[in-house]
C-alpha cells in the first residue's frame, strides 16, 4: 500500500520529533521555574528550531504560569502552537501569475541540494495543475547537470532546451523563452550552476541570465527558489544569507526530509528569514514535492499528532 503523504510526512519528521521529545523528557515535571525555563529553550535550540523561535516559546511558558506544574504534554502543545505561528505565514503555495507567458522560476542552490530533483518534481506538481512546462539547463558548468537534467524532464514529460558544457547559459535561457513562448508554454524552470567555491562567477553568470530575461519581460524572473537540503541543518540557513540578496532569492523549497534530516531548520529559516516555503520534498518519487500544511507540520514537529488541544 502506497503510504500518504501524512504517512510520508510523519516519517520525513520523525529524527526532529523524536530530538525535540527527547531534548524536553523531564522538564515538564516541576515548576517552570528560570532554571527549568533555561533548559527548554536550550533543548529548543539544541532540536534545530532556532533561537528566535525558541526564545519566543520561552517568553510564552513564561507568561501566567511561571510558578505552576506544567506537564511534559502541554509543553510540547504550547510548543506546536508556536511553531504554527512561525510556518503559517511562509507557508505559500507558489502562484503561477506571469503574463504574458512563460512565467519563469530561475531555480538556485549548491551541488547537492537535489535542486535538479526537486526541479523536475516542481514540473510534475505545475503539469497536475495543468501548466503547460518547460525546462532549460542553465547549469553548463558541469556536464553530469545537463545529462541529469535531460533523464529528469524525461521521467516528468516535459521539453528541455539545453545546450553543450561550458556553454553560455544567458544564451540558452533567451533561446528557452523563445521557445517557451512561441508554443504556449506556461512556465520555464531555469536550472543554474550551483559552485558557491566560485561565488563571484555565479553571481555574474545569474545577473546575467537576469538582464537577458529583463529585457524579454521587465517582470522576468518571476521567481527566484532557492533549493535547501535539510540534513545539512545550520549550513542550509548560511545558504540563505549567501544567497538572499546577492541571488535575489524570493522563496524556498526544502528537500531531502526523511528519515535523517534535521527538519527544525524548516522552522528557523521561517522565523529568521520569513521567505515564503513553497514546497518542501519527502522522498524520490515524483510526486513527492507539495505545499505544506502549517498545522500538520508543526504537530508532528513538536510530537502532538492526534492529540487534541
Amino acid at each position: 500500500m502506497t503510504p500518504s503523504w501524512h504517512d510520508k510526512l510523519l516519517g520525513g519528521f520523525k529524527r526532529t520529533s523524536d530530538r525535540l521529545i527527547g531534548n524536553l523528557a523531564g522538564l515538564g515535571t516541576g515548576p517552570l521555574d528560570t532554571k527549568t525555563l533555561d533548559e527548554i529553550e536550550e533543548a529548543l535550540i539544541a532540536s534545530d528550531l532556532g533561537p528566535e523561535t525558541a526564545a519566543r516559546i520561552r517568553r510564552r511558558l513564561s507568561t501566567g504560569v511561571f510558578e505552576r506544574d506544567m506537564e511534559e504534554l502541554g509543553i510540547r502543545l504550547v510548543v506546536a502552537e508556536e511553531i504554527e505561528k512561525s510556518l503559517d505565514t511562509v507557508a505559500v503555495p507558489l502562484e503561477i501569475t506571469g503574463f504574458p507567458r512563460p512565467h519563469v522560476i530561475l531555480v538556485i542552490g549548491v551541488n547537492g541540494s537535489g535542486k535538479t530533483t526537486t526541479i523536475a518534481k516542481l514540473a510534475h506538481l505545475l503539469k497536475e495543475q495543468d501548466y503547460g512546462v518547460m525546462l532549460a539547463a542553465g547549469d553548463t558548468f558541469r556536464a553530469a547537470a545537463i545529462g541529469q537534467l535531460a533523464t529528469w524532464a524525461e521521467r516528468a514529460g516535459v521539453p528541455l532546451i539545453s545546450g553543450k558544457e561550458g556553454g553560455d547559459a544567458a544564451g540558452i535561457v533567451y533561446e528557452a523563452v523563445k521557445q517557451a513562448t512561441a508554443t504556449g508554454i506556461d512556465v520555464l524552470i531555469v536550472d543554474t550552476a550551483g559552485r558557491l567555491q566560485n561565488k563571484r562567477e555565479l553571481m555574474d553568470e545569474l545577473s546575467k541570465i537576469r538582464r537577458v530575461l529583463g529585457r524579454l519581460n521587465v517582470e522576468s524572473p518571476h521567481d527566484v527558489l532557492l533549493v535547501l537540503d535539510a540534513t545539512t541543518g545550520q549550513n542550509a540557513l548560511n545558504q540563505i544569507e549567501v544567497f538572499k540578496e546577492s541571488a535575489g532569492v524570493t522563496g524556498l523549497v526544502m528537500t531531502k526530509l526523511d528519515g535523517t534530516a534535521r527538519g527544525g531548520v524548516l522552522v528557523a529559516a521561517a522565523e529568521k528569514y520569513g521567505l515564503p516555503i513553497h514546497a518542501i520534498g519527502i522522498g524520490e518519487g515524483m510526486g513527492d514535492l507539495r505545499p505544506f500544511d502549517s498545522n500538520e507540520v508543526a504537530r508532528i514537529i513538536a510530537g502532538v499528532e492526534g492529540v487534541r488541544k
